[in-house]
């Protein structure tokens, strides 16, 4: 009788030390996902953000239904987003996605999926949309840039290119590679 004893209080603290490491070892896989910042710190939803410059001049606006935020590299994920770049220009760019990404802050924002960039006609440059697959843009550097394809479009003119690099200041396009154009006359 009681090696009985002995044997089932031997099975029991064995099924014991092997909960308590079952338990352990699952809290310590939860820590690790916290602690590796795979998931969001925050999240907003509709989303309309303006930063100034130091003037207290608008120098940027975000509009967004949602914004997941990632502490790990200070990352923002965007879905829809409207940004406007506001420049010495009287006309602001605006760039429009159905995904985007800021890292570090807004130092450096990825735009993708349906990305159209719009200028109107201003005193130096005529009006201006700008079609592509996927765009970088620096907002406080003003400029974009993209390997991919584009389109490039303005009054009575299409222009086909892969690649280009813009000065959204000065409103300066340069395409990289493979320009094609096509004027279009009024109808």
């Amino acid at each position: 009788m009681s090696y009985r004893k002995t044997s089932l209080t031997f099975i029991f603290l064995i099924g014991i030390v092997l909960s308590l490491m079952a338990f352990l070892s699952y809290k310590s896989d939860t820590t690790s996902i916290i602690a590796d910042n795979d998931m969001p710190d925050a999240y907003m939803e509709t989303v309309n953000a303006v930063i100034i410059d130091k003037m207290g001049n608008p120098s940027l606006k975000i509009i967004t239904p949602r914004v997941l935020h990632f502490s790990k590299n200070d990352t923002s994920e965007f879905i829809d987003p409207h940004l406007t770049l506001y420049r010495q220009s009287p006309e602001p760019w605006y760039i429009a996605a159905r995904f985007g990404r800021a890292q570090n802050g807004i130092s450096h924002v990825i735009f993708w999926d349906e990305v159209t960039m719009h200028h109107a006609a201003d005193m130096k440059n005529p009006n201006t949309l700008i079609k592509t697959p996927k765009l970088t843009v620096n907002p406080k550097e003003q400029t974009a840039s993209t390997n991919d394809d584009i389109t490039l479009i303005q009054p009575n003119l299409i222009i086909r290119a892969i690649g280009m690099t813009a000065d959204l200041n000065a409103g300066n396009v340069k395409l990289l590679s493979a320009a094609r154009g096509e004027y279009v006359p009024d109808a």
